[in-house]
């Protein structure tokens, strides 16, 4: 009778490469974390209708840059309540400054209803719905507060959700494909053909970023609708943002070019185009879906700057960097700083996809040690 430990031996070592993969990604706790975070923001992005209160372009016209609503767990006699309930605002002029303030109105209260019937909305396009996660019989609520425009800050986040991962998602594969393609052959053939592609890609490096991106958007019509903005915007960042991957890709190739499996395919009478895409890059596919990850990023923050510098998305699109550059004034700042929350929506997006690239590089060798 084997014993227990040998069961464990024989299970490790018979296991197949995603499993030891899998093995070793669980035990880093970051990489779990926002992996977990990951998933919220996929599911934000899929279903933005249910999870906002109201739609990306309802306005409030009584709540211009009104701040956070209060929520509280009390009943009327003061004690704790189970049952969330939300206080409304009115507006008082403030005797210092003179300016309109907004002040809670306990005379104002309602209870926060969840899987509440709202707003009518199509789920893809095409699924009628009404249902929203949270909301309010009668009035509004707004749980960070709403912007000049009196829109609901959190609803806006949630929909810009979808737009910012779905440019970093398209964007990389764009990427990818280009990169698997041109590192793939430029790695395999070498010579006239590596030379050549490497020239390219190092003329590619070479273009700043920025004063690049300054040529796009001024050279992009003006009458251009935010759809096609938008697949622009997708289809450049994904053309400019392949030669890292493209030169590890060939680096790994020209690693094992030379090794019997490939010479053995050889031998067989396999095409070059199947040699190197059934049998060369499966070998490395885990590192290249860590560099994947690790490259997610770079994609998010790109979009983001430059919405946020005006040289991307524009309204009526709702994205990340959209939503931060109508803050970037000294007056949100100091008198509307919830204006800045979707911020915490970027740097928790960047922070995920940089634990989960971690772990993923420190699970992609599982036998180089077991743990």
């Amino acid at each position: 009778m084997k014993t227990q430990d040998e069961n464990a031996k024989l299970k490790y070592y018979t296991a197949s490469q995603w499993q030891l993969i899998w093995w070793r990604f669980r035990k880093h706790r970051l990489s779990i974390i926002g992996m977990t975070i990951l998933g919220i923001f996929i599911i934000f992005a899929l279903f933005p209708e249910f999870f906002a209160p109201y739609s990306a372009t309802e306005r409030n016209g009584e709540s211009v840059l009104c701040p956070p609503s209060k929520i509280v767990f009390k009943n009327a006699e003061g004690k704790f309540s189970i049952v969330p309930k939300v206080y409304g605002f009115k507006r008082e002029r403030n005797k210092e400054t003179l300016k309109m303030d907004y002040v809670v109105d306990e005379s104002n209260v309602q209870p926060l209803k969840f899987f509440i019937k709202g707003e009518k909305y199509k789920l893809f396009g095409f699924l009628p719905g009404s249902i929203h996660l949270y909301g309010v019989e009668k009035g509004y609520v707004h749980l960070w507060g709403t912007d000049t425009m009196a829109r609901d800050i959190f609803s806006r986040t949630i929909f810009a959700t979808r737009s910012s991962l779905s440019i970093g998602i398209l964007g990389l594969a764009i990427a990818f494909i280009i990169g698997l393609l041109i590192g793939g052959v430029s790695g395999y053939f070498g010579g006239w053909i590596d030379n050549f592609f490497q020239r390219l890609t190092e003329f590619i490096r070479s273009i700043p970023t920025y004063p690049l991106w300054m040529g796009v958007a001024a050279a992009m019509p003006r009458e251009w609708g935010p759809k096609t903005v938008y697949f622009m915007m997708t289809i450049i960042l994904g053309f400019i943002g392949w030669t890292t991957l493209a030169r590890r890709i060939r680096s790994q190739i020209i690693s094992i070019r030379e090794a019997d499996f490939v010479i053995a395919a050889k031998l067989c009478g396999a095409s070059d185009m199947r040699i190197i895409f059934k049998h060369m890059i499966p070998t490395f596919i885990s590192y290249v879906i860590v560099d994947l990850t690790i490259s997610f990023p770079n994609m998010i923050l790109s979009e983001t700057s430059l919405s946020f510098l005006g040289l991307g998305l524009r309204p009526p699109v709702t994205s990340w960097g959209v939503l931060l550059k109508s803050a970037q004034n000294l007056n949100s700042i100091i008198n509307s700083p919830w204006m800045f929350i979707p911020a915490i929506f970027v740097i928790l997006a960047v922070l995920s996809f940089s634990f989960v690239g971690d772990g993923l590089r420190d699970a992609a060798d599982p036998y180089s040690e077991k743990s």
